[in-house]
């Protein structure tokens, strides 16, 4: 079994989509480890906010299977596909790291990019495994996080899912 950390965000319809996601996967994996759910402004592009989290869980599908199994889930939640890439939308499921892979595997780059450039993944990441050490650099996400220089806002937001508090606002 290997462990894959995903990130999940949705700028539309946002808990709906994001408890969507969280059904399946739970559906899919049995238990998640999830961070807080955080709201960011749209990068990129101007658009309404996004909600994004990181979730962990354990699998035996390959890289290339889980990737075709998060991009169905995405496309049952209304994904659409002819959008830009920059651009609003229901559902965004990206594999981060499975296990200890490094490189392109199955046609994905792990770990996937937006573990060192995005604000919205490294957060979410350091608050759920902050000892954990990224396989790339050996760095732990909380050093990471700690050294993260890039400006974003970030904010956590209310949220349940599963009759259980995943987040609440800092007051």
């Amino acid at each position: 079994m290997a462990q894959v950390y995903v990130s999940i965000g949705s700028n539309q319809d946002r808990t709906r989509y994001i408890r969507a996601s969280l059904d399946a996967l739970h559906a899919a994996f049995g238990e998640l480890s999830l961070s807080s759910v955080y709201e960011s402004e749209a990068v990129g592009f101007e658009g309404d906010n996004f909600y994004n989290l990181v979730a962990g869980f354990n699998t035996s599908l390959t890289v290339g299977q889980l990737s075709k199994m998060l991009k169905q889930i995405e496309d049952e939640n209304g994904r659409c596909r002819q959008d830009p890439r920059f651009s609003g939308r229901t559902l965004d499921i990206d594999i981060l790291t499975y296990d200890q892979s490094v490189g392109v595997v199955d046609g994905i780059q792990l770990p996937r990019d937006e573990v060192y450039s995005s604000a919205f993944v490294l957060l979410p990441m350091a608050e759920l495994i902050p000892n954990d050490c990224n396989p790339e650099n050996g760095q732990t996400y909380a050093s990471m996080w700690q050294a993260y220089a890039e400006p974003q806002a970030l904010w956590k937001v209310d949220f349940d899912w599963n009759n259980q508090r995943i987040s609440m606002a800092e007051r």
